[in-house]
């Protein structure tokens, strides 16, 4: 099959690397020249084309680009496809992209994609081929999707060691605001605190350990990547983090006024997300 790749980062190369090893020509393209470059010299792509040619020249067209470029690219992808073809993304948010397709005549050659994987590094050097393994792809809408669409992205996801899960994009958005964005937005202030607070830095690596570097790895993601994605979701995103600043206002308190029955409490009340992940 061949497949194009619409940018070469951590995940459009990450895809690139798998689907070659599993037999697949992969045509690359990314908006910046160094990065297509790394992308041939890495081995994540079989050839760079064009963008018009990669989108023509190919079965199915994955756009791995943040979300804020995701909607204009996809609506001309739609306008050079045929019945054939099929498109897919990797964009974290789902409900404004479908909205901005919702009446394209080519919509059902669109299925909405999320993988669930990445890490807190970009470009086309943070790639690799195992990124994706026992992942799932949250593919949304697919009632207005082709059938036969959703099949080839479902056998896509299948050679990436992906399992496919359907959901609509609204739930979509509101689950990720909590389970994926907040978190993020925990890690970047978490790491924007420490520094503001401890100007030290030799003081910072020396006593950090484990927990405090776990906490804020997601601090060293790429704004690039992220600012979008909160803006696109920020309806949900700030009732999270409404209830979230509830949560630590009220912690505050119970240090504060030292009720360490209520900081028990509430810290075995957050225990039990080892039975919900777990389960």
């Amino acid at each position: 099959m061949k497949v194009s790749v619409i940018g070469l980062g951590l995940l459009g190369g990450s895809i690139g690397m798998r689907l070659r090893e599993k037999g697949h020509h992969v045509i690359g393209m990314d908006h910046r020249p160094d990065h297509e470059e790394q992308a041939l010299e890495l081995g994540l792509v079989s050839e760079i084309q064009p963008f018009e040619m990669a989108v023509k020249n190919t079965e199915v067209c994955v756009l791995a680009i943040p979300v804020n470029y995701i909607e204009s690219t996809l609506i001309k992808v739609l306008d050079m496809i045929d019945n054939q073809q099929v498109v897919t993304d990797t964009g974290s948010t789902k409900k404004q992209i479908g909205l901005a397709v919702k009446h394209h005549p080519q919509r059902g050659r669109y299925v909405a994609g999320h993988p669930l994987a990445g890490t807190e590094f970009s470009g086309p050097a943070a790639a690799f081929s195992t990124l994706f393994d026992g992942k799932k792809n949250l593919v949304c809408d697919i009632q207005l999707s082709d059938p036969k669409a959703v099949a080839t992205i479902k056998k896509l996801n299948e050679d990436l060691g992906m399992k496919t899960v359907f959901m609509d994009s609204e739930t979509h958005d509101k689950h990720l605001a909590y389970v994926s964005h907040l978190s993020h937005v925990s890690s970047f202030m978490l790491g924007l605190t420490v520094l503001d607070i401890e100007q030290d830095e030799q003081q910072i690596f020396d006593l950090a350990g484990t927990g405090f570097g776990s906490t804020v790895r997601l601090a060293k993601s790429s704004p690039e990547t992220w600012a979008p994605i909160f803006d696109r979701n920020k309806e949900h995103l700030s009732d999270a983090l409404g209830e979230y600043i509830e949560h630590l206002v009220s912690f505050k308190r119970y240090i504060d006024s030292g009720d360490i029955r209520q900081l028990k409490s509430a810290m075995s009340k957050a225990n039990d997300i080892r039975r919900v992940l777990n389960g």
